[in-house]
C-alpha cells in the first residue's frame, strides 16, 4: 500500500526521516557511483509527493520543497506560493538529535529487538553500534554512513566492545540485524585496510 502524507504536511514523516539518512549517506560516501544512487534512491521516494531535495552545504542543511517551484533547474521565486511548504532538516552532526536520552531510547528499543529475534552475540554486538553511535554522534544508528560504520568496525570495536572471537564472526550479521529492525538498510561500508582483524 502506497504510503500517504500526514495531515499536516505534504509529505509522511517516515519519508522526509528516510530523504534525511540517505542524503547524510550520500553526502559521506567517497564513490561516486554511490553517491549518486543513494540520492537517486531519495529523489524517487520524494518524487511520489510531487517534491525534491536540495543539499545546501554552506550550513548543511537538506531542503525539500515542492517540485513545481523548479524552473530550468533552479528555484523560481515566482513559483513559490507559500514557503511554509518547504521543510528543512539540519544534518550537522553534533548533537543533531537534541536530547541523548531520545536518542538512547530508540536506540535501546532497536538492540532489544535484536537480542529478541537473535542469540546473545548479535545483540552484544547491536548494543555495542548503539553505544557507538549514541556516544559519539548523538544519532540513531540507522543514520549511519558507511564511513562510520567503518570507523566503528576498525576502531571502536575492537577497543571498546572486547568481542569475543564469536562475536567478531558475525558482527556485519548483526549491524545488518539492528538497520533491518529500524526499517532501513544497512549502508555499504569499504573493506577495512587493517589487517590485524
Amino acid at each position: 500500500m502506497p504510503e500517504t502524507a500526514d495531515s499536516d504536511t505534504e509529505v509522511p514523516q517516515s519519508v522526509v526521516d528516510e530523504a534525511e539518512r540517505l542524503t547524510r549517506l550520500a553526502r559521506d560516501a567517497v564513490d561516486p557511483d554511490e553517491r549518486a544512487a543513494y540520492e537517486r534512491d531519495r529523489d524517487e521516494r520524494l518524487d511520489e509527493f510531487g517534491f525534491v531535495a536540495r543539499y545546501r552545504g554552506d550550513d548543511d542543511t537538506l531542503v525539500l520543497h515542492p517540485a513545481e517551484w523548479v524552473v530550468d533547474d533552479a528555484v523560481d521565486p515566482a513559483h513559490i506560493d507559500d514557503v511554509g511548504r518547504a521543510i528543512e532538516r539540519p544534518l550537522t552532526d553534533a548533537g543533531d538529535e537534541g536530547d541523548w536520552a531520545a536518542v538512547e531510547e530508540h536506540n535501546a528499543a532497536l538492540v532489544a529487538a535484536v537480542r529478541e529475534d537473535a542469540d546473545e552475540r548479535h545483540a552484544h554486538n547491536a548494543r555495542a553500534f548503539a553505544d557507538f553511535m549514541g556516544n559519539h554522534y548523538a544519532r540513531r544508528v540507522e543514520t549511519a554512513s558507511g564511513g562510520e560504520i567503518r570507523e566503528f568496525l576498525d576502531e571502536y570495536y575492537p577497543r571498546n566492545a572486547w568481542p569475543s572471537e564469536g562475536e567478531k564472526a558475525v558482527v556485519a550479521e548483526s549491524l545488518s540485524m539492528l538497520f533491518e529492525a529500524a526499517g532501513s538498510e544497512l549502508p555499504r561500508f569499504s573493506a577495512s585496510r587493517r589487517r590485524d582483524r
